[in-house]
């Protein structure tokens, strides 16, 4: 009798722990939120000179589902014909980051900010007050496509800059590059708001994960070539996936594989 009232036990135990640890996990799952947004499913506009991808409401595309992620306002793809650009239009209260994919974009503002961007370098310009500035294919012939990105700044009416770098490409191989942050006088670019943007190219088959920096952020994830998997979800070139009310994401890429992540205050 002593025998099977522990084994009944034993066995009640058992059940007890199982169940706990599933609805732990359940409860894990529940309080991860993410969205996903398809390459095919991005605005599209074909100007001749300009095509142009937006990821969020840009111009003459709207989606009140796709307003924003969080601070990040704008994630455009664009493709400028040789010899075109955007001519001389003004901002204000914007964090703004471009990063060429291939080819070079000619810069200049009326802060006297001017120069050459080309792939491999990023820019940041916090328009602040109030900036006008044009953007232009530095090329005659040859295109140029970028991303550009709007992040909403933390504090407003800032004194308008604008500053460029060069990265090592090596330093985004197999492992995360972080190319903008909140903080001064580090290996990044600094931008007015509580905002990390990191690149990585990653081999096939490798893995990583990426940490947060600070709770109540998310991290919009947008793949530039190839197939990834981010925790279960698989995603394909120019795919991007939003997550939130999380501590740290997987990897698994399925091909060669750049990534772009762009971690944001949620609120």
């Amino acid at each position: 009798m002593k025998t099977l009232k522990n084994s009944a036990f034993a066995l009640l135990l058992t059940i007890v722990v199982f169940s706990a640890q599933g609805q732990g996990s359940n409860s894990n799952q529940k309080m991860m939120k993410s969205v996903l947004h398809k390459a095919n499913t991005r605005g599209h506009a074909n100007h001749g000179w300009l095509d142009a991808h937006h990821t969020f409401s840009f111009a003459n595309y709207y989606d009140r589902n796709r307003i924003q992620f969080g601070a990040l306002r704008v994630l455009n793809d664009d493709i400028v014909a040789g010899g075109r650009g955007f001519g001389e239009h003004p901002h204000d209260n914007m964090e703004i980051i471009t990063i060429p994919l291939r080819g070079a974009l000619q810069h200049k503002d009326n802060t006297g900010g001017q120069g050459i961007i080309k792939a491999g370098e990023v820019q940041v310009m916090s328009a602040g007050t109030g900036v006008l500035h044009s953007e232009v294919n530095a090329s005659a012939k040859e295109e140029v496509n970028l991303l550009q990105i709007w992040v909403f700044p933390n504090v407003r009416n800032v004194k308008p800059r604008y500053d460029q770098k060069s990265f090592q490409v090596e330093g985004r191989n197999n492992q995360w590059q972080n190319i903008v942050s909140p903080f001064q006088n580090t290996e990044a670019l600094w931008i007015h708001q509580e905002a990390w943007f990191s690149l990585g190219n990653f081999l096939k088959g490798k893995r990583t994960e990426y940490k947060l920096n600070k709770s109540g952020h998310g991290v919009y994830i947008f793949i530039i070539e190839g197939d990834v998997t981010v925790n279960d979800q698989k995603l394909n070139k120019r795919d991007g996936l939003g997550v939130w009310d999380v501590d740290k994401l997987n990897f698994t890429a399925e091909s060669d594989a750049q990534i772009l992540l762009m971690e944001v205050p949620m609120k």
